[in-house]
């Protein structure tokens, strides 16, 4: 666990310093795998022990210049606690709309990829093609393209979220959300790997082979269950961070 730095000790918890930690970390991992838009996409987490507070990113800062004191925080009314600084309008609506439907969520991870814009394109989705679909096949739902940044498309998007953790975006991008950042982390990773093989597999001069309906449903009943526990995600947590470390990122400041 990170020190919280001693000119920080009387505006945070120990526990708000080390999300903060957690979260700059998951930028500089989502900066690794190349999952970037420019400024533009966003990941938040719930502060501990205040459920109506997030952070999120300041709006002016590459994923690889992020770091646990430039976040902002925020309420779910938009206004921002404590330090100052922009944030992005369309990303509060995406992530007060998450957290005020998913009280078990407390992270949130929001992407343009190449390979996620392009399958949320895709009028039927997502097959079950690949084994990297059937790790979150069953927990996918598609949310249609509705105006950013305005109350009508919070509302719409707190209602998908509530049939599911792994969110397609229509004609947009992808989302993903858990009770954990490792979890979440692990749903994207999955989420984008489907992704990549249905658009790969749509450029074939055949059909891919279908996995059996059978196997189809085992696996997700496997998954589902896998999904709640505290453990999903935390092994590759770790090696990122340590993949991160290793190229000299200093987030903890």
């Amino acid at each position: 666990m990170s020190a919280l730095p001693s000119a920080l000790s009387t505006q945070m918890t120990e526990a708000e310093w080390q999300a903060r930690c957690d979260l700059a970390a998951l930028y500089r991992i989502s900066d690794h795998f190349g999952w970037t838009d420019i400024i533009a996409t966003h990941m938040s987490v719930r502060v501990p022990g205040e459920p109506n507070c997030f952070l999120i990113n300041h709006y002016e800062e590459m994923f690889h210049e992020i770091t646990a004191s430039s976040l902002i925080k925020m309420d779910m009314d938009g206004n921002v606690i404590g330090k100052q600084g922009r944030f992005n309008k369309a990303g509060f609506t995406i992530h007060s709309g998450v957290y005020k439907a998913r009280p078990d969520a407390n992270c949130a991870m929001h992407t343009h990829t190449r390979a996620g814009a392009g399958a949320a394109m895709l009028r039927d989705g997502l097959r079950p093609i690949s084994q990297d679909v059937l790790l979150v096949l069953d927990d996918i739902v598609y949310h249609d393209y509705g105006m950013p940044a305005t109350q009508e498309e919070c509302d719409a998007l707190g209602q998908s979220v509530q049939h599911g953790s792994c969110v397609v975006l229509r004609n947009h991008g992808l989302l993903t959300l858990a009770p954990t950042i490792p979890g979440a982390l692990l749903n994207l990773y999955m989420l984008e790997r489907a992704c990549e093989l249905e658009l790969i597999a749509r450029t074939f001069s055949e059909p891919p082979v279908m996995v059996d309906p059978e196997v189809v449903s085992r696996m997700a009943h496997r998954m589902k269950k896998a999904r709640n526990e505290p453990s999903w995600g935390v092994q590759e947590w770790h090696a990122l961070v340590r993949t991160v470390e290793g190229k000299g990122s200093d987030w903890r400041q």
